[in-house]
């Protein structure tokens, strides 16, 4: 797996906040006709009476967690990463919103990082330094001093980003510690999963992206305009997974909120409604769910234990022409319909170099790689292209036009699934993230937390 920064998992929001003593004081003056379900065992009101007004937004983003402080700076530098990640394209007022949730998510990261050291089992030094590294290499592309000296530039530090990467190891310490021993699934279970897989076999399997918010009757209608402000955000280009890491509740934020394969059994009937109606790399949402709302992207569907022709190996060779700056509508157009005669006369890829030395193109070769990899439209060209044709020409003026010439095409093998080892490895993942999901949930309602 390629290896990404994790950010923090985040679980469900504590249910009393900051109007507790609003509820409390409610709770003596007004009839005693009672909430049901989730709310009923805490007495609250079905209508209660506000005494005053509750605006998050005039708390200073600053807190004491269990006597450890985070600054105002602490919140600054990190909203500055995700502000670097969206162009700087954030307005006024989502910046503001972004402040709480980075506050929120420092809260959670500092709980983990506490509970972690008290169980003995730290991230240490090192190996939050041989992380950084890796995350300079990989995710940045830089040396570490290099993105060191990037960090600094947009208004964040190496001290911000180490911390959160030192939060993420803390908390894999502590599953691996506290979690993951007392996690069993027995042999029958595993088996009883698999038969249930090969009796799906043929049916369509998706892998879908979540975003999870979570709601009470309280909040509702804020948590609502905030999920609405992210699905914004994402329609104008923001990266789900970035975003899913950042703002997520449920147990796969770590994940950018990838879900894995599922079939639509699996999910909540109001989600599975909303999928099932989705193609590939399409958004939906907000959507209420029992406990808040969700944002779903479908990353991909398949059909189970079936080959997919999409995983096809392709080899392929690339024809392409530019055009000289400032080369007008009609001359391209000219250019264009010249350059698609030729190629047809190309007779099949050993022809390719020599045909395009003769109008002036170049050829680039790919001899790996898979059809499910290439745009969705041309997916379906080339998978139903014989070998040594080509698609029609694609492009722009500024970009140039091009082809590409099928020169070969290894067709997928049938997927047996998932062997007895993988599928344990599944469930145990499954059943350890909804552990670990209660497990914060428990630090935020035992933490003692005043805010400046």
């Amino acid at each position: 797996m390629k290896s990404t920064l994790n950010i923090t998992r985040k679980a469900l929001t504590r249910a009393l906040g900051s109007t507790a003593m609003a509820i409390a004081a409610v709770s003596l003056t007004v009839s005693p006709v009672m909430a049901q379900g989730a709310n009923a065992p805490l007495n609250i009101p079905a209508n209660p009476t506000m005494f005053g007004k509750n605006d998050p937004n005039l708390r200073r983003a600053t807190a004491i967690i269990n006597g450890e402080i985070v600054t105002g700076t602490d919140v600054e530098q990190r909203l500055a990463l995700i502000v670097s990640a969206n162009q700087g394209k954030i307005d006024a007022e989502e910046k503001e919103r972004l402040r709480m949730q980075v506050l929120r998510n420092l809260i959670d990261e500092t709980l983990q990082i506490q509970e972690a050291k008290a169980a003995d089992v730290p991230a240490g030094d090192a190996q939050v330094e041989a992380t950084y590294e890796r995350v300079a290499t990989q995710n940045f592309g830089q040396s570490p001093e290099a993105l060191e000296k990037y960090l600094a530039r947009i208004g964040s530090s190496s001290a911000s980003l180490k911390r959160q990467i030192r939060g993420e190891l803390a908390w894999q310490n502590l599953l691996r510690r506290n979690v993951q021993p007392f996690v069993n699934i027995s042999e029958g279970e595993v088996q009883e999963a698999m038969q249930r897989l090969e009796a799906s076999k043929g049916t369509e399997e998706y892998r879908i992206g979540e975003i999870f918010l979570a709601a009470t009757d309280v909040n509702k209608q804020q948590v609502f305009a905030n999920a609405q402000k992210i699905v914004e955000q994402l329609k104008g280009g923001g990266s789900f997974v970035a975003y899913a890491r950042q703002y997520s509740e449920a147990s796969t934020a770590a994940v950018g909120g990838d879900l894995g394969w599922i079939r639509l059994a699996q999910l909540p009937s109001e989600l599975s409604a909303a999928a099932g109606t989705m193609a590939a790399g399409q958004l939906a949402g907000p959507i209420e769910i029992r406990g808040g709302f969700s944002i779903l992207y479908l990353i991909d569907k398949r059909q189970v234990l079936t080959a997919d022709p999409r995983d096809a190996l392709l080899s392929l060779k690339q024809i392409s022409i530019e055009f000289p700056k400032g080369t007008s509508n009609e001359t391209a157009g000219k250019r264009a319909a010249e350059f698609a005669a030729a190629v047809k006369a190309i007779k099949g890829c050993g022809d390719a170099e020599a045909q395009a030395t003769k109008i002036g193109a170049t050829v680039v070769a790919n001899d790996q790689i898979k059809a499910r990899d290439l745009p969705g439209a041309l997916q379906e060209t080339l998978l139903n292209l014989p070998v040594g044709q080509t698609t029609p020409p694609f492009g722009s003026i500024e970009e140039g036009v091009r082809v590409l010439m099928l020169c070969g095409r290894d067709d997928p093998k049938v997927s047996n699934g998932p062997s007895f080892d993988e599928m344990m490895a599944q469930m145990e993942d499954d059943r350890v993230n909804k552990r670990a999901q209660t497990y914060l949930r428990d630090l935020r309602r035992d933490a003692v937390i005043e805010y400046n």
